[in-house]
């Protein structure tokens, strides 16, 4: 069996109204400067939490993270420059994943001689001295758990991942409540995604069982309960099974990653800005057609995860899972062609140039992927 390490975050608080705690969570008893970065929906949620923490004698910047789709290396970068004269102990993050991925890297970077142009990659940042904070209101990108951070580099027209052991919070509080407000939409395209990261980690070539228990169990949860969290969104039985099923697909991506989808995906979001769990769900079916032989029984697997119970060959169950998956997205409304994104045939060579430098994630894919076959599962979908 592979070698493998795990990384997550020595306190993972999960229920409902759990959030209410967060002002006695003993990383702030602890800390005297407190730096929240907070999506702006969720200000009046976390007015009480923050008064909380000031009666303690706890100096408070709150932030509002205002920035429109993914944040850019320069939204950063001035995002960092507007707050390192606070200087925290403790930096949370609360929002979706973009906020997170800001907050985790603002902990890190904050008064750090490394700039942000110098960590991008696997295993280039070498400290953080604040601790860190995750609170997610979205039940996609799991990066309340993760190494992983994203940002979309403006001169390449791709996203950068900066993948680092110091990325991990030292805590995360997940409270469903906190999603019930999060638009059907977004409900729908962010639940696909965090489904993408278990589907990718399961078929992944370096998949492994201690991460497999993770993804299996987040296929299952999300796959029951999307549907009825983009058409309810006040279930809160589903929301907390949403949330649940995210951060399990966060718990994978760091030891093992997601592969071709999210590949694929990174020009969609440079080029066009298109969302990213919109991305994801329009490549995802297409990708794994092209991967299932690689791994007939994997594949299958993911299937039965879904909720498939047919019988029959482990191709014939997965082209079912993967049906299913295309289910799932049409009942949320989500579009299934690239063309219904404005994306058009001559912009197909540009995005497969950008996919083909993600090798980090295409490393891992079950099946090698040239720019001839990224080409080609682009057309499949215009």
């Amino acid at each position: 069996m592979n070698s493998i390490t795990l990384l997550q975050p020595q306190k993972i608080a999960f229920g409902e109204g759990i959030i209410k705690s967060l002002s006695e969570e003993d990383i702030l008893l602890n800390s005297n400067t407190i730096l929240f970065l907070v999506a702006t929906p969720l200000l009046d949620a976390l007015s009480a939490t923050v008064k909380n923490i000031k009666s303690k004698n706890k100096e408070v910047q709150l932030v509002e993270y205002k920035f429109l789709g993914e944040p850019t290396f320069h939204q950063f970068n001035q995002l960092l420059k507007e707050n390192e004269a606070f200087n925290p102990d403790c930096v949370i993050g609360v929002g979706g994943g973009s906020v997170l991925d800001c907050a985790k890297l603002l902990a890190a970077l904050i008064n750090n001689s490394q700039k942000l142009e110098d960590v991008v990659g696997i295993g280039f940042l070498n400290k953080r001295k604040a601790k860190l904070i995750c609170v997610p209101t979205t039940s996609g990108t799991g990066s309340e758990v993760s190494p992983n951070a994203i940002l979309l580099n403006e001169e390449t027209q791709a996203k950068s991942g900066i993948i680092s052991p110091f990325l991990v919070p030292d805590a995360c509080y997940l409270d469903p409540v906190l999603t019930v407000s999060l638009p059907a939409k977004l409900t729908a395209e962010t639940g696909i995604d965090a489904l993408s990261h278990c589907i990718e980690a399961y078929t992944n070539k370096f998949a492994h069982p201690t991460v497999d228990i993770y993804a299996l169990k987040g296929i299952q949860l999300i796959a029951e309960n999307i549907e009825e969290a983009y058409k309810n969104g006040a279930n809160i039985k589903a929301r907390s099974a949403m949330l649940l099923g995210s951060m399990y697909g966060g718990l994978c991506l760091g030891p093992v990653n997601t592969s071709a989808v999210h590949a694929l995906s990174y020009g969609l979001g440079g080029k066009f800005h298109i969302p990213h769990g919109l991305s994801n769900a329009i490549l995802m079916p297409e990708v794994l057609r092209f991967n299932l032989s690689a791994n007939p029984k994997r594949h299958a697997e993911v299937a039965r995860a879904l909720g498939i119970t047919k019988q029959g060959s482990d191709e014939e169950i997965a082209i079912a899972g993967i049906k299913k998956i295309e289910e799932l997205s049409n009942s949320c409304n989500i579009p299934k062609l690239l063309t219904d994104i404005g994306v058009t045939e001559d912009a197909l060579p540009e995005l497969a140039d950008i996919a083909m430098k993600v090798t980090r994630l295409l490393k891992n894919n079950p099946k090698e992927v040239t720019r001839e076959d990224a080409i080609n599962i682009y057309k499949k979908l215009l």
